[in-house]
């Protein structure tokens, strides 16, 4: 499941680094759903500052998986607000085996549920991002890489900015990297 970035700055499942994660996820053969959050496009609602957005989530995800109830992982991967969310409803269900977060705002939200965090997964930072400071993404990757069990990546991609505006394939390059890693049948991580 791809989430995408807050809907109060314009964030939408049509996002060009939400939709470039679907596509990595179904050129791999996944069963892969992004949608709009509560209030967004065609979707009813209001945005409700992060709890009805968990529950949109949590709701989508149980409607995927009774499309596939053969589906032996689960993974979800989000940008921004998205990663937030991503990562609260990585907490709540056991069946979501990795995640990728691009641009967790680590310095705009709470990420202290992550204890201990129950997958391993990847976070992709740019360097130059105005939104998400550096300094609050390493401090949450120093964090839950003391954890036992999981193992975290850190990729930093040099000179981008939040929106990773001349950098796309430079993340999605480490995006599919990391994948290639994971779904190998050699791969340490399960």
């Amino acid at each position: 499941m791809i989430l995408h970035p807050h809907p109060q700055g314009g964030g939408t499942m049509n996002d060009r680094i939400t939709q470039a994660l679907y596509k990595t996820f179904v050129k791999r053969g996944f069963g892969v759903l992004r949608f709009n959050f509560r209030g967004v496009g065609r979707s009813q609602g209001t945005f409700d500052n992060g709890i009805g957005e968990l529950s949109d989530a949590a709701s989508a995800l149980d409607w995927v998986q009774s499309f596939h109830p053969e589906a032996q992982t689960t993974w979800i991967a989000g940008f921004s607000f998205g990663a937030w969310i991503g990562m609260q409803l990585l907490m709540r269900r056991p069946e979501v085996r990795g995640f990728i977060s691009v641009a967790p705002p680590a310095n705009m939200y709470d990420f202290s549920f992550l204890a201990p965090c129950p997958a391993s997964g990847i976070i992709v930072q740019g360097t130059s991002d105005e939104v998400v400071t550096a300094g609050a993404v390493q401090k949450l990757v120093d964090k839950l890489r003391t954890q036992k069990g999981i193992t975290i990546h850190h990729d930093e991609i040099r000179g981008a900015n939040h929106f990773f505006e001349h950098e796309l394939d430079q993340l999605m390059k480490s995006v599919d990297n990391y994948l290639d890693m994971r779904l190998s049948p050699d791969s340490p991580i399960r």
